[in-house]
């Protein structure tokens, strides 16, 4: 028995010896072994602190940006991203910050960028288990599995099914710009709107229809849990991150793992509906829904069932949809109502754009959208000077070159788009100036054929959905503009916030203006 109890002793020693090494090694000595390596390449940053890294002072930076509104200015770096635009002033362009014990990189070169966009398969997206509670997706997928997913979804994106989704995105801006007209009908002619709740239920209304064939009302409760999702997962990326923290019961964890049983449940009700309606000869294959159902189904026929995907992650592709589909645009659209409020003679060119196209009450369709080359303008200057995604970030798993520079495996990059776009060496003095006659002449003339402006990613993992995105805008801004005249509200607060996409984080209240 001695014995036996000698041996379990000792490989419990050696248990404990093994993982305290572990431990040691992620917490100490890997972080200043890869520390040592950047700054030999060139990188500086603040020294690693024992665990925490710079966490601490990214949190009371991201708190104080966010206790206040700042005066109407499109320099909002300093705002969105503040620890961020900290480091990149304290160190120059080459820097790195510490997400607790995990370096990241800063990367804001033009060519550096590029060889990270178009080398997809070296260049991987930063896994954080966090991200699959919200979608994962053909965004989140790698290699192999990311090349099937993105070869099964391209059918549903061809501009030749996008055209027949155009009437559905009039629908859904007509749904919205009724109760717009109920408001200023009641208050004689004009009225003032937070505009960015309407927007965003009208890009919900649009995925629900284009993806579900289905209105805003059956597909509200997904909406509504993914914007519950994306508020727990802001809160738990903010605190420092301890791998298996997740698995905890916590309050928050229930809570998310809640949310994700809901929306998978109601998804795959929607899909069980497909289905049948498939099975009964019903099936209409005009929405996203349908046509990658079409698509896996064939590639199964012709394949085999491993070439296809299985239910679940067509369940994850649809949760995806929605993220994307409904966050990119929304956001879209309401910064360039409050670009336009406040640059009224832009909003005057446009309106006069869309009304020689479409007249006062023409119901656009695909090739009037194509037309609109001032609100095209537009648009491109609003997501240069306010992307959806202010930050792309990328992982290596092995030792890489990039550029003149050797970086060590494990290592994040973070490309951040907000501060690339608004940088006066590639834009001009006049780079946080709002004047969409830059891409008068194309993105490749205004950017000098510099990889500069990225606001849909870029590379093969460019995103699937820009068509659509800009499509569903250009019906939005052009039906708003034949119908109201819109400036910012004395309540307004500029207050550009960063939670999956850029948002305004105290509303966005026009005053409407019937014309």
């Amino acid at each position: 028995m001695e014995i036996l109890y000698s041996l379990v002793a000792v490989i419990f020693g050696v248990f404990v010896s093994v993982n305290a090494w572990r431990f040691l090694n992620w917490v100490w000595l890997e972080p200043r072994k890869v520390e040592k390596r950047l700054r030999e390449q060139g990188f500086n940053g603040n020294s690693y602190r024992f665990l925490v890294g710079d966490s601490k002072e990214m949190s009371s930076m991201g708190e104080e940006a966010q206790s206040k509104p700042i005066n109407f200015s499109n320099d909002i770096v300093h705002r969105v991203m503040p620890f961020i635009h900290h480091s990149l002033h304290k160190y120059g362009e080459n820097c790195f910050i510490w997400f607790g014990p995990k370096p990241a990189a800063l990367i804001s070169d033009p060519e550096m960028i590029k060889e990270i966009m178009s080398k997809n398969y070296v260049f991987q997206k930063i896994s954080n288990p966090l991200d699959q509670l919200l979608a994962k997706g053909v965004a989140a997928y790698e290699a192999d599995k990311w090349d099937k997913h993105r070869r099964l979804i391209n059918p549903a994106f061809h501009l030749e099914k996008l055209k027949h989704m155009v009437p559905s995105f009039y629908l859904s801006c007509a749904d919205m710009l009724s109760k717009w007209d109920e408001k200023i009908v009641a208050k004689e002619g004009s009225c003032e709107v937070d505009v960015w709740p309407y927007l965003q239920s009208m890009s919900s209304d649009v995925i629900s229809r284009t993806a579900f064939g289905s209105n805003y009302e059956e597909g509200r409760k997904i909406f509504e849990l993914q914007r519950e999702q994306e508020e727990h997962l802001l809160q738990a990326l903010q605190t420092l991150y301890i791998p298996g923290w997740r698995f905890l019961p916590t309050k928050r964890n229930r809570r998310m793992k809640e949310i994700v049983k809901e929306v998978e449940s109601t998804i795959l009700g929607i899909i069980k509906k497909r289905m049948q309606m498939i099975e009964a000869g019903e099936s209409n294959s005009d929405d996203l829904l349908g046509i990658l159902l079409e698509s896996n189904f064939r590639e199964i026929q012709q394949n085999g069932t491993q070439s296809g995907m299985s239910m679940k992650e067509v369940i994850d592709e649809c949760k995806l949809f929605y993220i994307a589909g409904q966050e990119t645009t929304s956001s879209l659209i309401t910064w360039t109502m409050i670009l336009l409020s406040k640059h009224s003679g832009w909003q005057a060119r446009a309106r006069d754009e869309v009304l020689q196209v479409l007249g006062t009450a023409g119901k656009p369709d695909f090739q009037h959208l194509n037309r609109l080359k001032i609100v095209n303008m537009i648009f491109h200057e609003v997501m240069r000077l306010y992307p959806p995604a202010v930050m792309l970030g990328r992982a290596i798993h092995k030792e890489t070159p990039l550029g003149n520079v050797t970086l060590p495996a494990g290592l994040q990059l973070l490309l951040p788009t907000v501060a690339v776009h608004h940088d006066p060496k590639i834009w001009g003095d006049d780079a946080k100036e709002f004047k969409p006659e830059r891409f008068s002449d194309g993105v490749a003339k205004a950017t000098n054929v510099q990889f500069s402006y990225f606001p849909f990613g870029g590379g093969p993992r460019i995103c699937i959905g820009q068509n659509f995105a800009m499509l569903e805008a250009k019906m939005a801004l052009a039906m708003i503009l034949q119908r109201y005249s819109f400036e910012l509200s004395p309540s307004y607060a500029h207050a550009p916030n960063m939670i999956v996409t850029l948002q305004p984080q105290f509303g966005a209240h026009l005053i409407l203006r019937k014309l």
